[in-house]
C-alpha cells in the first residue's frame, strides 16, 4: 500500500510514504521526499525519535484513496538561535557555559552533528546553554572568533572562550570537552 503525498514548501516537495510487510508479517514505514529539481531523486527523511525536526501535515482526501497534504514545518529543538545582534547579551554576558554551534545549512558535516548538539542540549538542560549561529547570515561573529572551518563548536565559560572542537567529532568527544567546565 502506498500513499503519495503533495507539500508545500519551498522549495517544492513531493513526500511518498509507502508501507512495506516485514518478513515477521509487521510493517515498516518509510517516508521519502522528491524535489522536482532532483530530476526523481527519493531522499529518506528520518523518522527516528532523535530526530527533533518533524513534518507536521495537515491532511485531505479526495478520490481513490489519494491523499493531499500540506506539510508544516515545525521544530521542538531546545537550542536556541544567536546572531551577530544577539551574541554579547546570549553569549558573553551568559552565567554558567555556553556550548555555540557555528554551521552553515549547505554544510554537510554540519548535519551529521547537528543531532548529536540537540541530544547533549537535551542531556546538559539546566547546566550548559546550547546556541546554533548560522555563519552565512551572522558572518562577523565567527570571523572574530576566527572560525576558518564548519562545523566549529566553541565553549564560552563568563563571556570568555575556553574550547574549540573544530569537525564532525563522535559525541564523546563533545561530552569530554563540555564536562570540563562543568562545577
Amino acid at each position: 500500500m502506498a500513499a503519495a503525498f503533495t507539500c508545500t514548501s519551498l522549495p517544492p516537495l513531493s513526500l511518498r510514504s509507502e508501507t512495506k510487510a516485514a518478513s515477521s508479517s509487521l510493517s515498516s514505514r518509510r517516508l521519502f521526499a522528491v524535489s522536482p529539481e532532483s530530476g526523481g531523486l527519493r531522499i529518506r527523511l528520518s523518522q527516528s525519535p532523535s530526530s527533533l525536526t518533524s513534518i507536521q501535515p495537515r491532511v485531505s482526501r479526495l478520490r481513490r484513496g489519494v491523499v493531499v497534504c500540506e506539510a508544516q514545518e515545525t521544530t521542538t529543538d531546545i537550542v536556541s538561535i544567536v546572531n551577530d545582534s544577539t551574541w554579547d547579551s546570549l553569549v558573553l554576558e551568559a552565567d554558567g557555559p555556553v556550548l555555540v554551534d557555528f554551521w552553515a545549512p549547505w554544510c554537510g558535516p554540519c548535519k551529521m552533528i547537528d543531532p548529536l548538539v540537540n541530544e547533549l542540549a537535551q542531556q546538559y538542560t539546566g547546566k550548559v546553554k546550547f546556541y546554533k549561529l548560522n555563519t552565512d547570515d551572522s558572518p562577523s561573529t565567527p570571523s572574530k572568533y576566527n572560525v576558518r572551518s564548519i562545523p566549529t563548536i566553541m565553549i564560552f565559560v563568563d563571556g570568555e572562550k575556553k574550547d574549540a572542537i573544530i569537525g564532525a567529532v563522535p559525541k564523546s568527544t563533545l561530552t569530554s570537552s563540555i564536562d570540563k567546565f562543568l562545577q
